[in-house]
């Protein structure tokens, strides 16, 4: 029985795999990324630094920390607030919807380039038991629901893989479960083939904190 579900999980794993590795092929803002550092500080002393701090390190737990991000990563996000072409933005939120309408192409190239050049202050995981729980989830998986490794495509240590998966180490855990539980619910849509959505539908409360847990004392 034990080998049914390895062999399960590996397979599960290896669709997450395959699906993520067709989406990274063309992901939607492959024409341009590079971006003027210096300009994006000035959109981001105006515009981010209230919510996000000034160097991209949030002093606030439900807003996430930017600082050492993926450029690739922060424009996706950004362009997925905006509506495009009269449709509906891809993530639903008023107040980043509000921030990033008057910003241009080449506004959110800049600022995105600006955060990535930051670095990120090291987390602390406050809870040690549940931290514990969250790397076992982290690193392992879950067999028994079929929840892959965090580690298979954030990394070991959280730096995660541009373009598509975002550094997760050091991240506020209350962000972290809030995505999670966002995810689940679909009222974050904007990941690859659903892959994000099926991982969290399978996911207890308590994983979801948990894992959350671990990654804001995880340091890369």
């Amino acid at each position: 029985m034990q080998g049914i579900k390895l062999i399960s999980m590996i397979t599960a794993s290896a669709a997450l795999a395959l699906s993520s590795h067709v989406f990274a092929e063309t992901p939607p803002q492959a024409v341009k990324t590079a971006g003027d550092a210096a300009k994006g500080q000035q959109i981001a002393t105006q515009v981010c630094a209230a919510c996000h701090g000034a160097d991209g390190n949030s002093m606030i737990p439900a807003n996430p920390n930017l600082a050492g991000q993926h450029a690739e990563y922060i424009i996706k996000q950004l362009n997925n607030f905006k509506s495009q072409d009269g449709k509906p933005a891809e993530r639903d939120s008023a107040v980043m919807s509000a921030m990033v309408a008057p910003l241009s192409d080449e506004d959110v190239r800049n600022v995105s380039a600006y955060y990535a050049q930051q670095k990120p202050k090291p987390g602390v995981a406050n809870n040690k038991e549940l931290a514990e729980l969250g790397e076992k989830i982290y690193r392992g998986g879950n067999l028994e629901t079929n929840v892959p490794a965090c580690s298979s495509c954030h990394s070991p240590n959280g730096a995660g893989i541009p373009p598509v998966y975002p550094q997760l180490a050091g991240q506020h855990a209350e962000y972290s479960a809030g995505q999670l539980r966002a995810f689940r619910t679909e009222q974050r849509a904007n990941d690859a083939n659903k892959v994000m959505h099926v991982i969290a539908t399978r996911m207890s409360e308590k994983e979801m904190e948990a894992v959350s847990e671990f990654i804001s004392g995880l340091r890369k």
